[in-house]
C-alpha cells in the first residue's frame, strides 16, 4: 500500500495580522511546518500553533525562512552558506523551545520560500542548511524539493530526508517550481490539484507547465496555508487519497 505525508505551512500570522485557517488545515494534514519568526510568525503564534498541532495529533516541523517579513520570505537574498547555517540554527532553536516546553518532539525541518528554492539548486547553501539540522539533532528529517540539492546534501550527511512535492504549485521542465512572479504558478482548481497529486503517486511524474512529464518522488505533499482554498484543497486531497487506498501518515512513521 502506498504511503504519503500531507503537510502544510502554518503559523504565519504576525502580531495583529491573521493569516490562514490553521485549525481547519490541521484537521486534514499529518505534518505541520510552523513559521519561526523571520518570514512570518511570532512567539505567541508559535506557542499557539504548536499547541494546536499537538491537540490535532499532527507532527511538528520548523519552517525557517529568510529574514524578510515585508516580502514574506519569498524574495531571494544574497547570503553566504555560513549565514544560511546561522539563520536556520537560530530559527530551529526558537521553535524547538516551544515544542520542548509542551513535552513534545520536533519531527522535521523544511526551509521556507526563497530559502527553500535557493537551497534546491545551490549545493553550498544546501550543505550549510543540512549541517545545521544535523548538528542540532541528527534524528530530524530534512524535508526538501524532490530530487533537489537539499535532499542530496541531507543524504550525504546521513540525515533522514523526505522528497516533497506540491499539490497547488506548477512545475518547470527541470523539476523546479514555477516562479510566483509568473502567471499560472499556483493551481486554483481543486480537481487539477487532486489529479496532479495522484499522478505524482501513481506514475512518479508531474506534467510541467511546458507540457512535458517530469520524474518526481513524492513522500510528502505540501499545501500552502496562506492559499485562499488551502483548507478546501486539503480536505479534497485527503479524501481522494483515502478513496485511492493511499495511507496518509506522518513522515516519521515511514522515512
Amino acid at each position: 500500500m502506498m504511503k504519503v505525508d500531507l503537510n502544510c505551512d502554518i503559523g504565519e500570522s504576525f502580531g495583529a495580522y491573521s493569516l490562514g485557517n490553521d485549525e481547519e488545515l490541521l484537521s486534514h494534514v499529518t505534518s505541520a511546518n510552523i513559521a519561526c519568526g523571520f518570514h512570518a510568525g511570532d512567539p505567541s503564534t508559535m506557542r499557539k500553533t504548536v499547541r494546536m498541532a499537538l491537540k490535532k495529533n499532527v507532527a511538528i516541523g520548523a519552517h525557517p525562512g529568510l529574514k524578510d517579513l515585508e516580502g514574506f520570505g519569498r524574495r531571494e537574498m544574497q547570503i553566504s552558506p555560513q549565514e544560511a547555517h546561522d539563520l536556520v540554527t537560530y530559527q530551529i532553536g526558537a521553535l524547538y523551545a516551544f515544542v520542548k516546553s509542551e513535552g513534545a518532539c520536533l519531527q522535521h525541518v523544511k526551509p521556507h520560500g526563497a530559502l527553500y528554492n535557493m537551497a534546491a539548486r545551490d549545493a553550498n547553501l544546501a550543505e550549510a542548511i543540512a549541517k545545521s539540522v544535523y548538528k542540532i539533532d541528527p534524528g530530524l528529517i530534512l524535508l526538501g524539493l524532490a530530487n533537489s540539492e537539499l535532499i542530496k546534501a541531507g543524504t550525504r550527511l546521513g540525515l533522514r530526508t523526505a522528497n516533497e512535492a506540491f499539490a497547488d504549485r506548477t512545475y518547470q521542465e527541470d523539476g523546479s517550481l514555477t516562479s510566483r512572479k509568473t502567471p499560472n504558478s499556483v493551481l486554483e482548481d481543486d480537481k487539477k490539484a487532486v489529479k496532479q497529486v495522484m499522478d505524482m503517486l501513481r506514475k512518479n511524474e508531474v506534467i510541467s507547465i511546458q507540457g512535458t512529464p517530469v520524474p518526481i518522488t513524492a513522500e510528502s505533499i505540501c499545501l500552502h496555508g496562506d492559499g485562499a482554498k488551502a483548507a478546501a484543497f486539503a480536505r479534497q486531497i485527503r479524501h481522494s487519497l483515502e478513496l485511492a487506498e493511499v495511507r496518509v501518515e506522518k513522515l516519521g512513521s515511514f522515512v
